[in-house]
């Protein structure tokens, strides 16, 4: 685990200064090492999380001729058994790094080696006798990669705030991006919050010739390409998740899991602590005085159950607004999401105890219908496409309006935007992310790679990943391996099963590893005091709304930012715009302390944060 940054150029860099900028800013990506390789036309930095081989494991990593050089961030879980392939191919390595493996795999298959690497990464490979780079992303999207595209240079990084680090790369907001935050609560990719910086979307490889110039993006993996599997699904999954406890504790320093009441982090922890051979320790938050959405009594029952030293982190209301511009600056994307604390919170109490890797149950509810509000939506959606009559027109899936905060910002937020900042956004829509020519795709498929795509990936992993990694801490999601996804979807195709029970496959299949009082509870979610939190961050923060960022720079009218100073808080809106406008604000004022080139200075636009 890494940040990883560098740039590459069609004409012989003069320096590396930029570079040197972005490589200081991910310091708290990777505190056990760093590493640095200039050529000609390519400059790669990175820093290291020691994780995989602590000592021999050290980047830049090279093949025999030192014609290929690598940095890389994340994990390859199946490293062992590519060794073992690649070694009997007559390929010799000289650590024990799990990365090393991609070296060699690209000897053999040049850019589809990603097609042989199972794991969670986000990697950069200079080809010197080909004068080519080769950037790629892994297919659930757990490690980032964000892009700044000049004329012959590209520029990218592992965080948004290092390519503003940088000083190549102007803050200046994207309005369509910022449209599309104001309805999710978070910027799908492949948009950032910035002009003319973007993500490389999951699953995709992007190649870099330096002569001539040229720059090729391709998708290697799609969701609903799983060949169709007919078998019994409690069989199969089971199969799948045995050999997922085993691939995801392979670790040289201790490994620990976030531990909740539910039933997804539960059948994590059940799984790897059958598999690891030393003692695994848990980590859980909760509240002050003990209300009935605590978990931890029932957190701290399983963990006794499986035998697991527990700890756990009591989240305080003026702690948590105290670090809330931390926590936005620490997100790197802006991410309304309230309960981003308790990500923050469990991580750091597990570096605390030493632990550098932590298990999460992510990905089980988007997988399995967990939310009811999906399989809803694949019910309408059926109804609508029985409905809609022949040719090939454009129509919407029923998807994110069925989600309050959606609908509200789609009938209000209009009304608070600047005019000119309106004009900006041409007719585009954030319902045209679920809108299909005719006729439809295979709808439950389509609403699993929905849900995957936008709040799976740009919610829980994207905040998972930069809220550990503040506190250097890698996350491994266990239920978003690609193989697990692979046999959902293509028993999915054989016997669709949203009309089931909330996670009936998931439950099959945990029969006998996690005990009945565990699969049979109720769903209760991590819901934090959001009434009580959402007041104490406008007592303290709301003011700069009133005449911040967003005004000055003309998204917001002044007279409505005003009104949402206020924090007012819709009844059954969870995520209100008042919430989503601050934590915008907040961010903003964040990034420009990066030094983004902004044509002004921090104090002259009133918008610093003490971080």
């Amino acid at each position: 685990m890494c940040g990883i940054c560098g740039t590459i150029s069609q004409a012989p860099l003069v320096d590396s200064d930029s570079v040197g900028r972005m490589h200081d800013a991910l310091r708290h990506r990777g505190p056990d090492g760093e590493g640095v390789f200039d050529d000609a036309h390519v400059s790669l930095a990175m820093r290291r999380l020691a994780i995989i081989d602590p000592l021999g494991g050290r980047q830049p990593l090279f093949n025999e001729d030192r014609s290929l050089v690598l940095i890389a961030n994340g994990e390859i879980y199946n490293f062992i058994e590519l060794r073992d392939q690649l070694q009997g191919r007559g390929h010799r390595f000289r650590t024990g790094s799990d990365c090393e493996t991609i070296l060699h795999l690209y000897e053999e298959y040049g850019s589809s080696c990603v097609d042989h690497l199972r794991g969670m990464f986000a990697f950069v490979l200079w080809d010197s006798k080909r004068r080519l780079l080769l950037l790629a992303r892994d297919r659930m999207g757990e490690k980032p990669l964000y892009l700044y595209e000049q004329k012959g240079r590209l520029t990218f990084a592992s965080e948004l705030k290092a390519l503003l680090r940088a000083g190549v790369v102007p803050l200046e907001l994207d309005p369509v991006a910022v449209d599309g935050y104001f309805h999710f609560g978070y910027v799908p990719e492949p948009q950032t919050p910035v002009a003319g910086v973007r993500k490389l979307p999951a699953a995709c490889t992007l190649t870099v010739e330096v002569d001539p110039w040229k720059v090729t993006q391709r998708c290697y993996w799609q969701l609903e390409d799983a060949p169709l599997l007919d078998g019994d699904p409690a069989e199969l999954i089971r199969s799948e998740l045995d050999q997922i406890g085993r691939l995801l504790i392979r670790s040289d320093v201790p490994v620990g899991v976030a531990l909740s009441a539910g039933l997804d982090s539960s059948a994590i922890a059940a799984l790897s602590a059958r598999e690891y051979g030393g003692e695994m320790h848990a980590f859980c938050v909760g509240y002050p005085g003990h209300p009935s959405y605590d978990e931890r009594n029932d957190a701290r029952k399983f963990a006794d159950y499986l035998g697991m030293p527990f700890h756990e982190v009591e989240l305080a209301t003026e702690e948590m607004a105290s670090f809330f511009p931390r926590l936005v600056h620490h997100r790197d994307d802006p991410i309304a999401d309230i309960s981003g604390y308790g990500y923050y919170a469990v991580a750091a109490r597990a570096k605390e105890h030493g632990v550098s890797v932590l298990l999460q149950g992510q990905g089980g509810d988007e997988l399995f219908w967990g939310y009811s509000w999906v399989s809803e939506a694949v019910r309408r959606s059926e109804r609508k496409r029985l409905g809609l009559s022949g040719g090939r027109s454009p129509q919407s899936m029923v998807f994110y309006e069925l989600v309050p905060h959606f609908c509200d910002a789609t009938k209000l937020v209009d009304s608070l935007y600047a005019p000119a900042f309106r004009d900006q956004l041409d007719g585009s829509r954030p319902s045209d992310r679920f809108t299909f020519d005719q006729p439809w795709p295979r709808v439950d498929l389509r609403i699993t790679r929905l849900i995957c795509d936008l709040y799976l990936r740009e919610n829980g992993i994207a905040q998972g990943d930069r809220l550990s990694m503040a506190s250097s801490v890698e996350l491994r999601l266990p239920l978003v391996d690609h193989c697990l996804v692979e046999t959902v979807v293509g028993l999915r195709k054989a016997r669709p099963d949203y009309g089931l029970e909330p996670k009936a496959w998931l439950k099959a299949a945990l029969k006998g590893i996690v005990p009945d009082w565990v699969l049979h509870r109720p769903k209760q979610g991590f819901a934090p005091p959001l009434g009580t939190w959402h007041r104490a961050l406008f007592e303290r923060y709301g003011s700069w709304l009133s005449d911040g960022f967003l005004v000055g720079r003309g998204v917001l009218k002044a007279e409505e930012a005003r009104e949402l100073a206020g924090g007012p808080f819709p009844e059954g809106i969870v995520i209100p715009l008042s919430f989503k406008a601050l934590v915008l604000e907040t961010w903003c004022r964040s990034m420009s302390s990066e030094g983004g080139t902004t044509g002004e200075s921090i104090t002259d636009a009133g918008c610093a944060v003490c971080l």
